[in-house]
């Protein structure tokens, strides 16, 4: 890849807009860092708290993702994302404010998903706050919000680590949280024929969600590959002439 003049630092494609949280993050998830296998920039976006942005007003906080962005491009990242699927209610406004891609919701896969499915089948979401998750979460990457929807145990693990910002978590019962969200979601739906799961957290449990129930699963780390894979395009050698 031929390097922009100015940088500070050279062969970093993917920068992460993280929230400002202290919870653990296990691998898989967008928050730890040998989840991806080429080089991440972290860039916290202070006050943002998953309570500001999740039950609160993203746009509150427009500023504060734009400030940290902007840190994050003149370090030498080509491409941005982030820790939280919500942030979907402002990706027109981040778009609109900065010069590289930014992919800030796994929810912009939805179409995607849903154009690989056979007729009669539809996509299933998994989410953070089922109640939290609006209308204006679609429209904010060009959706309707049309598809069956499921979220977290407002009781159970996962919420309780977030809200209490726990410095250990316990994989195994958010793994089992997180079938049992998936459980529901193709119970009550059967012709949901993928998943895509909104919450960041979510992705290092899509490998057991598709070796249970036999369904594709986009997630954060579906998201940033692809975007990844055209910051540049892969370089073929010529090889040996056959025949």
């Amino acid at each position: 890849m031929r390097e922009r003049p100015g940088k500070a630092v050279h062969g970093l494609t993917i920068g992460i807009l993280i929230l400002d949280t202290k919870f653990e993050r296990v691998p898989g998830d967008t928050g730890y860092a040998q989840t991806w296998p080429f080089p991440v920039q972290y860039g916290v976006v202070r006050g943002a708290t998953p309570a500001r942005v999740v039950e609160g007003d993203a746009a509150s906080m427009l500023e504060n993702f734009v400030v940290a962005a902007e840190e994050l491009i003149d370090l030498g990242v080509d491409g941005l994302t982030t820790s939280c699927g919500f942030l979907a209610k402002i990706h027109k406004q981040l778009v609109a404010r900065l010069p590289v891609p930014i992919a800030t919701s796994s929810l912009l896969q939805i179409p995607l998903a849903r154009s690989l499915l056979p007729p009669g089948k539809t996509v299933g979401v998994l989410t953070a706050d089922r109640d939290s998750l609006t209308d204006a979460h679609f429209e904010g990457v060009g959706l309707k919000r049309d598809v069956p929807i499921v979220g977290m145990n407002p009781r159970g693990e996962f919420k309780r680590n977030v809200r209490t910002d726990s410095p250990t978590v316990d994989r195994a019962a958010q793994e089992n949280e997180t079938l049992l969200m998936a459980e529901e979601l193709l119970t009550q739906n059967p012709t949901v024929g993928a998943i895509v799961s909104e919450c960041t957290r979510l992705s290092p449990y899509s490998a057991a969600i598709q070796k249970r129930f036999g369904v594709p699963v986009f997630d954060i780390v579906t998201l940033v590959t692809w975007l990844h894979a055209g910051l540049p395009p892969r370089t073929y050698q010529r090889g040996p002439a056959i025949g």
